[in-house]
């Protein structure tokens, strides 16, 4: 705990913009930050929920535990509706309370001895987590990282894709597709070089798809749309920012049969010990409202939500175009990763802040490779979008 540099981003962020408030009562603070949803739950989500709540004042509708896996018809709802035609089987599927939750749990699956690679910049849980189950050595100051973790730069330069010809060889390689923060979304080609890295290397991708509903191009929704990723990948998702349950809390990871470790023993039998021992299941109320929104109403309503985010995205982006910044991301993910060229990115936060009442996060908060980027999120009432696109435009008009 103590290698742990400073606090975690998403708390300290909240805490700035918490004295921000403090100091200017008056001022409406907009939060471009931390990416929580606003928009209201469809109401056939919210339905299946209310009723399934109800029933448990009944005899007959009352549950108690449930599978620490996760309800089998809700596992193969997953399965058949986000994993069509890739061959995934509900008893694969592991719910879950939340993609953060299970990246912790497979971090102690893994345990402390194994080597790490993260994409730079990255969702820092990946790290700080890494950090928390003794693998990542002391930080460095003066390179912004921490030691026994192999940083992969993505850039503009390289298309957001690491240069896997120069990444060492790691034991697990952490992958965000759409990525959080940058907003790239990873080609086919692209990932097909990952998982023959992996495959080479005897590499375990944990690959993170939670904003894969917001693809609309042709990029995979899922690591298991390559050939042979079933080998080498473990998938983790979330409900969150797909259907609005940043609050309800509700995921799943996909543990596939064929992944096995070197002496042939399968990774999804170590997990199913690992999730029944230290988890007594997800809410079975949010498990009733992952069923509906895996129902074709529900995934159409879910859908409408995702593009009234995008639009929000797309209102942002322009912003930041029309004042000649580089603007990346804000297609296929819900968050704006925006050049500052020559500026700390703690220095732009700041300035936004006081001087906009917006808050937003600083790129160096995902990685060493963010300094000079602001991550703006999408996430937001289209009012305060429209309004926020003001105050910037007049800040750096």
């Amino acid at each position: 705990m103590e290698n742990l540099r400073n606090g975690y981003l998403f708390p300290e962020i909240s805490k700035r913009a918490f004295d921000h408030t403090q100091k200017h009562p008056d001022a409406r603070l907009i939060r471009l930050g931390i990416g929580d949803t606003t928009e209201p739950i469809p109401d056939i989500i919210t339905s299946a929920m209310a009723e399934y709540a109800k029933a448990l004042s009944t005899i007959e509708g009352y549950n108690g535990y449930g599978d620490e896996q996760g309800n089998m018809a809700l596992r193969v709802a997953i399965a058949e509706t986000l994993y069509r035609n890739m061959g995934i089987k509900g008893n694969e599927v592991f719910v879950s309370d939340g993609a953060q939750c299970d990246i912790s749990r497979l971090q102690m699956l893994l345990g402390s001895d194994v080597t790490v690679a993260v994409q730079d910049p990255s969702f820092p849980a990946y790290i700080d987590s890494s950090v928390i189950f003794g693998r990542a050595g002391k930080f460095e100051e003066e390179t912004g990282k921490y030691g026994n973790i192999v940083y992969m730069k993505c850039s503009p330069e390289n298309k957001f894709f690491p240069n896997l010809s120069i990444t060492r060889k790691t034991d697990v390689i952490f992958f965000c597709s759409p990525n959080n923060p940058t907003g790239n979304a990873a080609t086919k080609l692209q990932l097909q070089r990952l998982v023959e890295f992996a495959k080479a290397n005897g590499s375990i991708i944990i690959y993170d798809s939670s904003y894969a509903a917001f693809i609309s191009d042709e990029s995979p929704r899922s690591i298991y749309e390559i050939p042979g990723a079933k080998e080498v990948a473990i998938e983790v998702s979330s409900f969150s920012k797909f259907a609005g349950f940043t609050g309800v809390r509700l995921g799943w990871t996909v543990v596939p049969e064929e992944l096995k470790y070197t002496n042939g023993f399968p990774v999804i039998k170590d997990y199913d010990r690992i999730v029944c021992t230290c988890f007594n299941g997800a809410p079975s109320i949010s498990q009733a409202g992952g069923l509906a929104c895996l129902s074709p109403q529900g995934y159409e309503a879910t859908t409408a939500v995702i593009a009234y985010y995008k639009e929000n995205a797309k209102i942002i982006a322009d912003t930041f175009r029309s004042l000649a910044l580089k603007v990346y991301g804000g297609e296929n993910a819900p968050y704006i990763w925006v050049h500052f060229p020559g500026q700390k990115s703690w220095d732009v936060f700041n300035e936004i802040l006081a001087k906009t009442h917006i808050v937003t996060i600083p790129g160096s908060g995902f990685g060493p490779a963010g300094e000079e980027y602001m991550r703006f999120s999408a996430f937001g009432r289209r009012e305060n979008i429209l309004e926020a696109s003001r105050r910037l435009k007049s800040l750096y008009k």
